[in-house]
């Protein structure tokens, strides 16, 4: 699956190679999407930067001809993610699982869809806990003379699905408007130590989702009202 930044990456050093010639094409929107509006918005900002360049003969002949190659290899790639997209969606309208999943906050179709073909039967972890462990998203437990401290999350277990997971929480947290619980972390923790923990909350709920079979309910998964951050 291709991933939203092998297809920004050229885009943005295309960008660079215009700024080098005088012209100022747009910044990318980070917004955590594939086939986001930011990575279209961009490439649209080079490909006219680009033509304004060539018409006012600020960049040579050959380097013009260079990117013009490199943006029809990226209109290539943005086509065959939008295919690659429009599949995702297609099995996940055929699946009920993959859709009780997606309703869940920070779970997208990628998430969904990642989680029921990787897992299958959910039932085989005995908590959500064991599922988030298993995930790597719990933390790391160290003892020494009778004591035992907590440390980073382990990160152990399927780095896919934990980075669609952590993806997504990060998604929800940097949103504008936010829960309360949300809220209350970040002013105590720092803002990868929230995204950590939101991450382990959605793969808990998950794991509730699919080894139960329980609709996910908004207002008992998080009583607080939002706010506006």
């Amino acid at each position: 699956m291709y991933s939203n930044g092998c297809r920004l990456s050229p885009i943005a050093g295309l960008g660079s190679c215009c700024r080098i010639g005088g012209s100022q094409p747009s910044a990318p929107e980070r917004n955590g999407k594939t086939g986001s509006p930011g990575a279209y918005k961009l490439l649209k900002s080079v490909q006219g930067e680009l033509a304004r360049a060539q018409q006012e003969n600020q960049l040579p002949d050959i380097l013009v001809m260079s990117l013009q190659e490199q943006l029809r290899r990226i209109a290539a790639l943005q086509e065959d993610i939008e295919a690659l997209n429009r599949r995702v969606a297609a099995v996940l309208r055929q699946n009920q699982q993959m859709l009780a999943v997606q309703a869940i906050p920070g779970v997208g179709p990628l998430t969904a869809t990642a989680v029921v073909a990787t897992v299958g039967d959910m039932s085989a972890f005995k908590s959500g806990r064991q599922f988030a462990a298993w995930l790597g998203l719990t933390p790391r437990q160290m003892g020494t003379g009778g004591k035992t401290q907590q440390h980073g999350i382990s990160k152990q277990g399927d780095t896919y699905l934990r980075t669609l997971l952590i993806s997504g929480a990060r998604a929800v947290i940097c949103r504008s408007t936010r829960s309360c619980w949300i809220d209350r972390l970040l002013q105590r923790r720092p803002l990868n130590v929230v995204v950590a923990a939101f991450a382990n909350k959605m793969a808990r709920t998950v794991w509730a989702v699919l080894a139960k079979g329980l609709p996910f309910d908004l207002v008992k998964w998080n009583p607080t009202e939002t706010v506006s951050a």
